[in-house]
């Protein structure tokens, strides 16, 4: 261990962007079990690992399986980074690393930080092509709990619950389980196939998964209460932000998640509708966050004519992840910044045919610290469009059939929790996950995932057992 200066920081290598643009499979090569071992090495095992106690919202182990998998011994490290972690090669690939683990790495400042994220994905991918499964026990606690809605929230609380050997079912009303991970993020930066292997192990271990199930719509919640011992609501925040420019109901104006899913229908070869093609148009995604990365790089793969991001501020504001940016860039997409649309173009046929736009520049800071976007007065032009992607961010889904049951909702829609225990103001109703914290990270809604189930242990069992 410690050889950090012997030893530099190796990033994943990337497949060439002339190949990667065609196709939709992930665009890192992961760790090989002798690279994985290296990168561990230089890791410093602090006293006290800033990594794992301000940097993860799981508080994964991770000193310890970086120790481990640097004496190679793969299984330990398996087991440690399943430990804590609901699916940590899923992890290991979507969380912004940066921003979180090893942007709290002691070596981040001078030596560059420990690739904390390849290495995790890297030891679980090992880990199962060896051979080396997860040991579930028999479900045999005369309990069992409903989860609806089956993605990182929900499959976070069953891992947990079903570690404890309780009986799991879990409600989703799509045709295939995972949520965001199914059908929101794309194919090149997170390959299905680790979702659907998550679940394989979920049902092997004695989930029962309902699919096509809209538990508050066709089912009532109150029959999931009165059936089971408790219920954890999974639901997230689906509903995508509109911006104020008037005529946004034309047919050639998206939401990101109606057109991300509808790519992954087809690349699924599942149902989809032919109006979200965008082969040969100019498409313009409005935002500048990792969903609006996640249209641009799509489009680029769906044979757009040309792909353009706007966003009202600058480079340097830009919330999505800074990794993300830089492979579109790569990818060809065009950015422009400092840019506010004002109105849709429409074309004496009717079609939208470009976007009034005014330049922008950065003011006074506002009240939550960001500096104010002013309009630059005589600065208007038009940026051609043949299809526009608003990637302005997402709310919580209308709720109303919770507040019916009693559950208590926020301002904004969303269920109100305990934070210490994921609790609502019904005695046997958990949530986590967007539904609660608004659009937030994957691995915020796996730690709410697992705090919900911890609670639910303690209430069924009368003490926490993991």
């Amino acid at each position: 261990m410690q050889n950090f200066i012997e030893r530099a920081r190796e990033d994943l290598l990337k497949e060439d962007v002339s190949k990667r643009i065609h196709n939709f499979e992930e665009i890192y090569r992961f760790y090989n079990d002798r690279k994985v071992a290296r990168q561990a090495e230089r890791c410093v095992q602090c006293g006290d690992p800033f990594c794992t106690t301000i940097g993860c919202p799981l508080q994964n182990f991770i000193p310890q399986w970086l120790e481990a998998i640097a004496e190679k011994d793969l299984e330990k490290a398996f087991r440690l980074s399943n430990e804590t972690s609901p699916f940590p090669e899923i992890l290991g690939r979507v969380c912004p690393h940066n921003l979180l683990c090893e942007g709290a790495c002691t070596l981040a400042d001078g030596y560059g930080a420990i690739t904390i994220g390849p290495i995790e994905a890297s030891i679980t991918d090992l880990a199962l092509e060896a051979g080396l499964t997860l040991d579930f026990p028999e479900l045999n606690r005369g309990k069992a709990v409903a989860i609806i809605g089956s993605g990182p929230a929900g499959m976070s609380c069953a891992h947990f619950l079903l570690r404890a050997g309780i009986q799991v079912e879990m409600f989703e009303r799509a045709d295939q389980p995972g949520g965001l991970l199914a059908y929101g993020i794309p194919g090149f930066k997170l390959d299905k196939q680790s979702v659907v292997r998550r679940f394989d192990m979920l049902c092997k271990a004695g989930l029962k998964l309902h699919l096509g199930a809209e538990i508050g719509h066709e089912q009532p919640l109150e029959s999931l209460i009165d059936q089971f011992d408790a219920v954890f609501l999974g639901l997230g925040a689906t509903d995508g932000k509109l911006s104020d420019i008037p005529s946004q109901q034309l047919p050639q104006v998206f939401l990101a998640m109606e057109y991300l899913t509808n790519v992954q229908r087809q690349l699924s070869e599942k149902s989809w509708m032919e109006r979200f093609g965008v082969l040969g148009k100019r498409v313009v995604v409005i935002g500048g966050g990792d969903t609006a990365m996640d249209c641009v790089r799509t489009a680029v793969r769906e044979g757009a004519e040309t792909v353009t991001c706007l966003y009202r501020r600058d480079e340097a504001n830009m919330p999505g992840s800074r990794k993300e940016y830089l492979n579109a860039v790569e990818e060809g997409v065009e950015f422009l910044f400092t840019e506010a649309p004002q109105k849709f173009v429409i074309s004496d046929t009717g079609h939208l045919a470009g976007i009034d736009m005014v330049h922008t520049r950065l003011g006074a800071p506002e009240p939550n610290g960001r500096q104010r976007v002013e309009e630059i007065p005589g600065s208007e032009h038009c940026v051609p469009a043949d299809v526009v992607i608003m990637a302005l961010g997402f709310d919580v889904e209308g709720l109303n059939w919770l507040s019916d049951s009693g559950i208590k909702l926020g301002q904004w829609g969303e269920v109100v929790v305990d934070p210490e225990s994921g609790l609502t103001s019904h005695p046997n109703v958990y949530a986590g996950g967007d539904c609660n914290r608004g659009a937030d990270l994957v691995v915020t809604a796996a730690a709410d995932g697992r705090r919900a189930a911890l609670a639910i242990m303690e209430q069924l069992l009368g003490a926490c057992r993991s």
